[in-house]
């Protein structure tokens, strides 16, 4: 990796470690292998993410908006130096295996920027055996979520908290985190200083990708 692309994810994780980090070194509990490799998820997550163009137009930032390099992943992945500084509870904010799980069979994520507005956002897709398995894995990440908030490192972390029966959102001061779960997907969107109308926009899109 280049010097530039280091310090660009270093940026990355620095502006979103309030409650909308972007997962970018560790390690992997169990590497989801990709779709031609055996995995178990009867859907491709690669066919429901939005691509670069996609989500220039439906954030609004248009050319300005380019993926970070260096941040796309196929494995959900740790900071592990980061999980000291928080209360237990909080460790998944730095632990994509935490938020994932351990039953993944595919996963994707990418982080954009918008240097104009100060903006990061990132979509991230984890795809599992059956639904059952997926609805599981959203459960425990809503639970962490609202053990997190309950810590004197709550307000920081998660802030605001909404959650439905296939949807959890996290509102940090300027940051947020957003989960749907839908089939066999667990879709995840976390931004920074952009519209509170643009994850919602970014997550239908995806979800409109997924079939049923």
């Amino acid at each position: 990796m280049t010097g530039r692309a280091s310090a660009s994810l270093l940026c990355a994780v620095a502006i979103l470690a309030t409650g909308c980090t972007q997962q970018v070194g560790g390690t992997a509990v169990r590497p989801a292998p990709a779709a031609d490799e055996g995995s178990l998820s009867p859907i491709d997550v690669d066919t429901v993410l939005l691509d670069r163009a996609r989500m220039q137009a439906v954030t609004g930032a248009g050319e300005h908006l380019t993926m970070i390099p260096g941040t796309e992943s196929k494995v959900p992945v740790d900071l592990d130096l980061m999980l000291k500084t928080v209360p237990p509870q909080c460790e998944w904010v730095y632990a994509e295996t935490q938020v994932f799980g351990s039953d993944v069979e595919e996963f994707r994520k990418s982080t954009y920027q918008n240097p104009p507005g100060g903006g990061l956002i990132s979509q991230a897709a984890a795809g599992y055996p059956d639904a059952a398995t997926a609805r599981r894995a959203f459960d425990v990440v809503a639970e962490r979520i609202e053990a997190c908030g309950a810590t004197d490192s709550g307000r920081a972390m998660v802030g605001d908290v909404t959650r439905t029966t296939d949807s959890v959102h996290t509102r940090p001061g300027d940051c947020g985190r957003d989960y749907r779960v839908k089939s066999v997907l667990l879709v995840e969107i976390t931004f920074c200083a952009f519209p509170a109308s643009v994850p919602d926009i970014v997550m239908t899109n995806i979800l409109s990708n997924v079939p049923g």
